[in-house]
């Protein structure tokens, strides 16, 4: 039987004892999010609410967004994107998983040198596409000039942000790309991998993990 969302004791601040409440609850307190589903306008809301909050709260410290996510709508991709752009923390994005499509791009729009892929993960990226395929013949027109201006800019953040050339990154984008950790370090999808940050710890911290992202 499903066993719903964990539960952690957590005291406020000012409290005497400590309550019950939602792991995820937890976490939001600690400037760590998570996109663990397909991107769409709910997740969008919820993350973007989120990092602005966090950012009003305390516009200097990190916030860590973990991805696992099989992509999704391409507006609601592009909405985490310039959040995290525009809110003045340093966002980590930290690839548990799979990061595809839009994921790959938010992946991508952490700040550079604190984009990172656990060891086994697979980053996938390729052109934008759209649903509206039964539009009337002008309507479907219009829609593939607008699509393809959004390939163009999307094309151009992929090429400034991991440094290839723009016509690289075009031609990647016409089929699925599959990359492994190291592959996506390699083309500069992600600045470092995880069992990088393993090995640098975990020899002489017994508690390395909860501390590893801010030590690096």
């Amino acid at each position: 039987m499903p066993i719903g969302v964990p539960k952690v004791p957590y005291r406020t601040p000012g409290d005497e004892e400590a309550t019950w409440v939602d792991l995820y609850n937890v976490m939001y307190r600690e400037r760590t999010l998570f996109l663990g589903q397909e991107i769409r306008c709910e997740i969008t809301n919820h993350i973007t609410g989120l990092m602005v909050y966090l950012s009003i709260e305390d516009g200097i410290s990190d916030i860590f967004l973990f991805i696992n996510s099989p992509g999704g709508w391409l507006i609601s991709g592009m909405a985490i994107f310039d959040t995290m752009q525009t809110v003045t923390p340093d966002i980590y994005t930290i690839c548990l998983r799979i990061a595809a499509s839009m994921a790959s791009f938010i992946l991508l729009g952490g700040e550079p040198t604190k984009r990172i892929a656990f060891p086994h993960v697979r980053i996938m990226l390729h052109q934008p596409a759209s649903a509206y395929y039964r539009a009337r013949t002008p309507e479907f027109l219009l829609e593939v000039e607008e699509l393809h201006k959004v390939r163009e800019m999307i094309t151009r953040v992929y090429a400034v942000r991991t440094g290839k050339p723009f016509w690289v990154v075009s031609e990647d984008m016409e089929r699925d790309v599959f990359m492994s950790a190291d592959e996506a370090k390699a083309y500069g999808l992600v600045d470092i991998v995880g069992d990088e940050m393993i090995d640098k710890h975990c020899d002489t911290d017994p508690v390395w993990f909860p501390k590893m992202f801010k030590d690096w």
